[in-house]
């Protein structure tokens, strides 16, 4: 390393994306794990089913939060490496791809692209405000 790039222009974007998954989806499992056992209250649940509901939430919300992790952080590294440049282009488009992914099943043009340009907006916010 000659000093002029920071450690993060050596680790491979995969990588990345893997630490992304690992720590957002870990943090997205805690919360179902947190959320989970009062939407089965509300819903009426007890004893097995109860359990289950909570497991299955704490697996589907950590999936979700993984998956968006990782789409994102993989497509901002690949942008940013591409274009070799560090600005708020980069987490524009790669809020955009994350946000498109994340609404593609709902199966309507409305949504993909509503979700994209919202997540798009909102994670040029954060960079811009970080100042990353």
């Amino acid at each position: 390393m000659d000093g002029d790039g920071d450690l993060m222009d050596d680790v491979p974007c995969s990588s990345i994306a893997v630490d992304s998954v690992l720590r957002i989806g870990s943090a997205g499992a805690i919360w179902g794990l947190c959320v989970g056992p009062y939407d089965a209250r509300k819903r009426g649940l007890v004893g097995t089913s109860r359990s289950l509901f909570v497991v299955k939430s704490a697996g589907s919300i950590g999936l979700q939060c993984g998956l968006f992790a990782g789409i994102y952080s993989g497509t901002r590294c690949g942008i940013q490496r591409y274009r070799r440049k560090k600005d708020p282009l980069n987490a524009s488009i790669a809020g955009a791809v994350a946000g498109a992914a994340i609404a593609a099943r709902t199966r309507s043009w409305m949504q993909v692209f509503g979700t994209a340009a919202l997540v798009s907006a909102i994670t040029t916010a954060i960079e811009v405000g970080t100042g990353n």
